[in-house]
């Protein structure tokens, strides 16, 4: 029994020393955990050696365990120190020395033990050494014993964990009590709220009821915003225009600082001084420097926004030509016209007259673009429906440019399932949701 204790008091020694922290120091804990009793295997140790029953295999079976339940409460007293109480009970044949019990009874276990950690509560993971002493009742028998083993626990949540534990009880009444190995394994936890962190308020900072900057205990004018030149009051200015009056040489009309408080002038009123202006007798902005926008195409509406600059268009279009309902008739028809082989990207020769008439359409209208979307119904796998509808986009794509239209007026797009038309739930319904769109426009 001694060398037990010393060993136990060695491997802790040795363990890190680390400082005491609340989140280092295991809160106190109830628990619930099944047991095995083994009295086969150390008899057998103490009647031949350790050595011979571990060469001869001479461990006893799960069968030959008797099995029990147990309560424990757990607390922790320093980072790497925990106490545990324990009250378990098992039916049982006691062997108990000079006894020969017939029948099954309740044996009662009652230890207490001290738990020395590896680890803090800051790891998931925490072996333990356990040792302490203990009481049994068995019948009208009355007992007292030393525990002493191995433990490891497993923090699951902050509100729960997982434990094993194996000892080795040492009769202390050796007429009442028998040497045994008791297993266990089971789950506890938290008794009461975690605790939460203290979080400081940070300090308030000073009032500034104007709030211009300077805090009112500086401010001559705390509750009119003002500037620090005027400790917190206004700059006198007249005319408003932003120059005090101590530096506006037209205090009485408003200006720009760099004409010192006198007005720009500005020919054709555009807001911008002639000395700026490129064009100072037409009205212009000022990201053109003062001339007006251009536009380019002369159909009334700058470039700016004008989404087809170099096409005379209309403004209902942005700027673009408006497509006429015959052109866009024949890309409908065209689209839905698009056959592909089962399963497959590979266009049928079906397809080929409707797209044919989109790339004349195309090739007639060289400052259109094209968007080909493919979708697919919900039948089979997300991603290969993804895939697929993608590759089938391409395709169509592929097609139009080994006819001649540039590949960089041409988006191709696979949607897969992710916008149906119809109900996926019947047969027409995925019909229609297998479906390539054509959609003709100026711009993208």
């Amino acid at each position: 029994m001694k060398k037990i204790l010393s060993a136990i008091i060695a491997l802790y020694l040795i363990a890190p020393a680390a400082k005491a922290q609340d989140d280092e120091i295991r809160p106190k804990a109830i628990g619930v955990s099944f047991f095995v009793n083994d009295f086969i295997t150390p008899d057998r140790i103490r009647t031949t050696s350790l050595s011979q029953v571990i060469s001869a295999k001479r461990f006893a079976k799960i069968r030959e365990m008797a099995p029990g339940l147990a309560v424990t409460y757990f607390k922790g007293l320093k980072p790497h120190i925990d106490i545990a109480a324990s009250l378990g009970g098992s039916f049982l044949r006691y062997p108990m020395p000079g006894k020969n019990f017939t029948d099954n009874s309740l044996l009662l276990e009652a230890s207490a033990t001290v738990n020395l950690k590896m680890t803090t509560e800051k790891f998931w993971v925490q072996p333990y050494l356990i040792a302490g002493v203990g009481a049994h009742k068995y019948r009208g028998y009355y007992g007292a014993f030393l525990p002493a083993g191995l433990g490891l626990k497993v923090n699951l949540l902050d509100e729960a964990h997982f434990f094993v534990t194996s000892t080795y009880r040492v009769p202390v009444t050796t007429e009442t009590g028998n040497y045994h190995l008791q297993h266990s394994i089971g789950f506890a936890g938290r008794l009461g709220k975690k605790k939460e962190p203290v979080v400081i308020a940070p300090p308030r900072p000073p009032a500034d009821t104007d709030m211009d900057g300077i805090i009112d205990s500086l401010d001559k004018c705390p509750t009119v915003k003002g500037v620090e030149k005027y400790q917190g009051c206004p700059v006198p200015d007249t005319d408003k225009d932003g120059i005090n009056d101590e530096d506006d040489k037209c205090p009485t009309v408003a200006g720009l600082a760099r004409y010192k408080g006198c007005p720009v002038p500005d020919t054709d009123k555009d807001g911008i001084n002639d000395e700026e202006d490129k064009c100072p007798t037409v009205a212009g902005v000022a990201r053109y420097q003062g001339c007006p926008v251009p536009d380019t195409d002369a159909d009334g509406i700058n470039d700016e926004e004008d989404k087809c600059p170099t096409v005379p268009g209309v403004k209902e279009n942005n700027g673009c030509p408006v497509i006429t309902e015959a052109v866009k008739e024949k890309v409908n028809t065209a689209a839905s016209n698009i056959l592909f082989l089962t399963g497959s990207s590979k266009l049928q020769a079906k397809s080929f007259k409707g797209l044919n008439d989109v790339v004349t359409i195309m090739k007639e209208n060289p400052a259109m673009s094209l968007n080909v979307d493919g979708h697919t119904d919900n039948v089979g796998n997300d991603e290969k429906n993804l895939a697929l509808s993608q590759t089938r986009a391409e395709a169509v794509k592929a097609y139009l440019v080994s006819k001649g239209v540039d590949a960089g007026r041409i988006t191709a797009t696979g949607y897969g399932e992710t916008k149906p038309v119809a109900d996926n739930k019947t047969a027409a319904g995925r019909q229609k949701n297998r479906r390539s769109e054509l959609t003709m426009s100026y711009y993208k």
